[in-house]
């Protein structure tokens, strides 16, 4: 059996854990949003990022570093309601605004770690997931899905109120930050694992700058 890739988009979640949210709600009434947004905000992870297991990350561009973002994307059936989900690590280039990210920062090739396969389930059994993050052995974040802002049911919900979801497309939850604001970081020789109950492990080796 080939690797999973995803069949159609792959869309992010910002601002959907509660840590990163409470960071930022003093800063969301200035320019140039003057709001806290009403609906959820995403962004497009493209083709290009796309790495099928097995693969290494490539830094690029003489970057020394990359912001680690373990989620979990909810994969759409052929009825368009989610069929199954999979551990995804959503890299970066390390950046200081998570509100409004430029796609040179999110969509570099390789920047989507993917499973070997998907997890058919329901959407209810994920509600407390918690996703562990691992580099070189040691566990550096915990993702817990009880922390989101909009559930999963809401999050779907939400989204589906101004776009349809189409057969293949994933929708990932969102990452979380640390106390800081920040992310974990891999830098080159560095092994990444993404992990949680009942999934298959994202497991990735942080290669040399090309």
């Amino acid at each position: 059996m080939n690797p999973w890739t995803p069949t159609g988009t792959v869309y992010g979640t910002l601002l959907n854990f509660r840590r990163e949210w409470d960071l930022w709600v003093p800063r969301m009434t200035q320019d140039p949003h003057k709001a806290a947004p009403k609906a959820p905000v995403l962004y497009v992870k493209t083709a290009n990022t796309f790495s099928p297991a097995g693969q290494d990350l490539v830094l690029q561009d003489g970057g020394s570093e990359v912001d680690i973002g373990a989620t979990l994307g909810l994969v759409i059936g052929s009825d368009g309601q989610v069929a199954a989900a999979a551990l995804l690590g959503d890299w970066s280039v390390p950046h200081a605004s998570y509100y409004r990210p430029p796609v040179k920062f999110r969509c570099r090739d390789g920047f989507l770690a993917l499973p070997e396969q998907v997890t058919p389930g329901p959407v209810s059994d994920w509600a407390a997931l918690q996703i562990a993050v691992r580099r070189n052995g040691e566990l550096v974040q915990t993702v817990d899905l009880r922390e989101l802002v909009r559930d999963l049911p809401t999050l779907l919900a939400d989204v589906g109120e101004f776009m349809t979801l189409q057969a293949g497309d994933v929708l990932m939850v969102g990452t979380d930050c640390l106390v800081d604001g920040s992310r974990p970081r891999a830098k080159a020789g560095d092994r990444v694992e993404i992990s949680a109950p009942g999934f298959v492990s994202v497991n990735v080796t942080v290669g040399e700058t090309a």
